[in-house]
């Protein structure tokens, strides 16, 4: 009865209909009773009454309460550590979403002593395209104090086939010591003012620092710090489509206060019977506890950092490996596997400035005659829809930097090639890059971050 109830939609019909079908029961049963029993005393009867009345009323309580237990019920298994699905009472709408989409924060989680998890839900209950372990999403937000609108891109770090929500684990950037530079404007700001209920537009997941679920081939994910968010995506990943990969997660913090996700990384390994987990602590505190062969409870497994030497110990040949973590981190793993004879191509890393793989080519848009480089030269930058024509400047860092000088505001965000978010379509001549694009660009469009003018003339869609 209670499954039938649970498809009316109305509270105040699905009270009524609950509260008449157990008067009815309860009536037929006390009649049974009185003549079972045979009870003829006015006592009897009114107190049959009563129970029936009495069951009436538990009925209509059990009818409008019957939703919204279920309700709540479908939001924490959809917040579970199990990979989730989506709503059932969500209506179906198109997945061919490319734009800025609205986002509801509807749960945030302090993860560590830096690190905080917000769980983004579409505003408009739609349902939410898969993604890539390791794929990050572009939110925007509006700041007070900001003269624009600040783009962003923060790897997802949770994974599911068919997901309910897509979330975010940011850390709080704080001033760089000894630096003249002010702290992390977006970082703080969703530690501090975001807060369940608020809306974040955000573009669908990108990025090709992703892993191959359906490869066989041994895979290490390395990472220190807030790097460890795409490692967790392509851990669960891995744990629910292919579980028989050989597997190593491998991540540096400080100490527990600043180790975000281990007690979820332990559920993980406890599912994935291929998966083996390191834990280094730089400067553990009093209170840590190692983690020994006896047992897995613990808070770290070694004290030190993760180096090449300790992952080389541990690792099946072959493997391919997955970086992501602070600059001086990434170069020096990186360094370490090319000195142990690991191939380029099998090394894949982000970095918190950039990401790519280690051996990819640096490739030129093109659409027009090459007339020769003018990066260093004279030529000119049309900038169409603004209807300003403006010399190159040498000096100028790229397109990008160039057409703020200009009083350009066009969209950006990583400045490294990596996002995607500053796209723009070339209408004339060609580009070449700083350093290799990670972003897929669309035929005729460049990167204007880490573009420079190659002809004399570009004409930009700005």
């Amino acid at each position: 009865m209670f499954t039938s109830l649970k498809q009316i939609r109305h509270p105040l019909v699905r009270s009524a209909t609950a509260a008449i079908t157990t008067l009815s029961v309860a009536t037929f049963a006390s009649s049974v009773a009185l003549g079972v029993t045979n009870a003829k005393d006015e006592s009897a009867a009114r107190s049959a009454l009563y129970a029936s009345l009495l069951a009436g009323g538990c009925g209509a309580l059990v009818g409008l309460m019957a939703r919204e237990q279920e309700a709540d019920r479908g939001m924490t298994q959809a917040l579970d550590l199990e990979p989730p699905t989506a709503v059932n009472s969500m209506p179906i709408s198109p997945v061919n979403w490319t734009d800025w989409r609205n986002f509801v924060v509807v749960r945030k989680v302090k993860e560590s002593k830096e690190i905080t998890s917000f769980y983004l839900r579409p505003e408009d209950m739609g349902v939410l395209p898969s993604f890539q372990p390791g794929q990050f999403l572009t939110i925007k937000l509006e700041i007070p104090g900001q003269a624009r609108a600040i783009i962003r891109t923060y790897s997802l770090s949770d994974y599911a086939e068919q997901p309910a929500y897509y979330r975010l684990s940011i850390k709080r950037e704080l001033m760089p010591a000894e630096l003249d530079v002010p702290p992390g404007i977006a970082s703080n700001f969703m530690h501090d003012c975001v807060d369940v209920g608020a809306v974040i537009p955000a573009k669908p997941p990108s990025g090709k620092f992703v892993l191959d679920v359906q490869k066989s081939s041994p895979a290490v994910l390395i990472s220190n710090g807030v790097g460890i968010t795409p490692m967790i995506s392509m851990a669960k990943a891995a744990t629910w489509l292919n579980r028989d990969r050989p597997l190593w997660f491998f991540h540096g913090a400080r100490n527990s206060q600043f180790h975000a996700f281990r007690d979820e990384i332990a559920a993980i390994a406890q599912q994935h019977p291929a998966l083996t987990t390191h834990f280094a602590y730089s400067r553990p505190r009093p209170d840590d506890v190692a983690i020994d062969d006896l047992s897995e409870s613990g808070h770290y497994h070694s004290i030190g950092y993760i180096d090449t030497a300790l992952i080389q110990s541990q690792v099946m040949p072959d493997a391919e490996y997955f970086l992501c973590g602070s600059p001086a981190f990434m170069e020096s793993i990186r360094a370490g596997l090319k000195q142990a004879g690991v191939p380029d191509s099998r090394v894949f890393f982000e970095s918190f400035m950039q990401a790519r793989a280690a051996s990819a080519p640096s490739p030129t848009a093109t659409t027009s005659q090459d007339m020769g480089s003018h990066a260093d030269g004279a030529g000119s930058v049309v900038f169409a829809r603004s209807q300003k024509t403006a010399a190159w400047q040498p000096d100028a860092a790229s397109l990008l930097e160039f057409a703020e000088a200009n009083d350009l505001t066009p969209d950006y965000s990583c400045r490294q090639g990596i996002c995607g978010t500053c796209e723009c379509q070339l209408l004339e001549g060609e580009v070449e890059y700083n350093q290799p694009p990670t972003a897929a660009i669309a035929t005729g469009s460049v990167l204007i971050c880490i573009a420079k003018p190659k002809t004399a003339t570009v004409v930009l869609d700005l």
